[in-house]
Parts: structure tokens; sequence; C-alpha cells
């Protein structure tokens, strides 16, 4: 999998249509998405439950690209390997989540798959810069985790931009997770991000038997992101 700064869209599957997964990501595939991405919340860690490795493992076949497996469980550890055996390319898990870190970072790359590691609103990036060297991407979290449509906290764009320095040359990607819109993408990419999760934004006016809103949702969420990185 080739290192790039280029912007890439990953819908987030948690606003997709639960009764047809395989068909969605399908349809987001064929539309232009870059990446899968993969909200697995556990109702402890976070205050919702959606889904496990199985339905992982079951639409891995329909992703054609990069599938995203954000872990919002806790504890994680006992869960890397069902999650790398399911298909997934990248496995992030929380900074908040386990009190041995650097333990779960090498164990998800031991297993085969690259490391992510998210923070969420009110958590500083400290503890990141002695993470970077077993990290291939971090998810700044713009929502607090748990449900989808919720609005992007604004506060978090100085946090990217910390990032982004901090980072420096390093083949790290910065994720954006939560408020994504053709509104906020264009802020994100401008502070130094380089994947977006969008949810409704993606899925919204479309559906399997109507998917051409989701390519248009997608390119003009790609396009607002591309034109900030141009200015």
């Amino acid at each position: 999998m080739t290192f790039s700064r280029a912007i890439k869209i990953a819908p987030s599957i948690l606003s997709a249509d639960f009764a047809s997964f395989g068909a969605e990501c399908q349809a987001i595939c064929d539309q232009g998405a870059d990446w899968v991405h993969v909200d697995v919340m556990d109702g402890h860690f976070v205050p919702n439950i959606t889904f496990g490795p199985q339905t992982c493992a079951a639409i891995r076949p329909h992703i054609k690209g990069v599938m995203d497996v954000h872990l919002m469980i806790a504890p994680v550890d006992g869960y890397l390997e069902a999650f790398a055996r399911s298909g997934a390319d990248f496995i992030s898990v929380h900074l908040e989540a386990g009190a041995h870190m650097h333990r779960s970072l090498q164990t998800i790359r031991s297993l085969g798959a690259k490391a992510g590691i998210c923070i969420n609103p009110a958590t500083g990036i400290e503890q990141i810069e002695y993470l970077l060297d077993q990290v291939d991407l971090i998810n700044v979290m713009t929502v607090n985790p748990g449900f989808g449509g919720q609005k992007f906290i604004m506060s978090q764009l100085d946090k990217i931009r910390k990032l982004r320095a901090l980072i420096g040359e390093r083949p790290i990607h910065i994720e954006i997770d939560g408020g994504v819109t053709t509104e906020t993408a264009p802020l994100c990419a401008a502070a130094g991000a380089d994947v977006l999760v969008a949810g409704s934004a993606v899925f919204s006016g479309g559906s399997v038997s109507n998917p051409a809103p989701y390519g248009k949702n997608i390119s003009a969420l790609r396009a607002a992101a591309e034109a900030a990185r141009v200015k």
C-alpha cells in the first residue's frame, strides 16, 4: 500500500443501509470512495452497539480498496486478531481505551495490518509523540464518538494543525472523523488532514438502487477539500 497525502474520502457504513451492507460497500466503491470506514462500537466505551469482526469479514469481498476499521471498544487487545483476520487494512484503537497503547499498536502491526490511533475531542496530543514510530494513521475525532450525524467541533482544527507539524515528513495519515461536510472538509484539509470520514454527507439522497448521489456527494467532498489545499 503506497503512502500518499492525497485527499481520500472514506464513507462510514454507519450511515449505510444495514440490511444491504455488501451492496452498499460495492456501491460507494463504484462511486469513487477511496476507503470504507467501519465504526465498531461496544456499548461500553461508547454509548452505542454496532457490529463485530464477522460483519467485517462479510463485507470485505465487496470492498475494492481499503477497509478502515475503527475500534471504539474497551478493552481492545483481545479483539485485535479477530479484526485482522476479518481483512482489515487499517485497525485503529483509542488512546483512551487502554493503558498499554504501545503494545496494542505493535500487536496490530504484527498481525499484518496498519496501526491507527484515535483521540477524542478532549484528549491532547502529548502522548502521541511517544507513539509515532508505531503509528500509520492518527484519527482525530471531531465529534464525541458513539453516534453519527453530530456537529463538527471546531476547536479540533487547532489539534489537526499541531499534529501535522508534529508528524513532519513521517508517512502517517491524519484522518478526520465526525461532522465532515463540504463546509468542514476544506478546513480539515487546510489544517493538514488527508483522510476524511463522512457518513450522512456521502449517503444522503442515495441508495443501492440509486447510487449516483453517492458519487456526486463523494466528488463534492473531494473537490472542496482539494480546493483548500491549493490556496
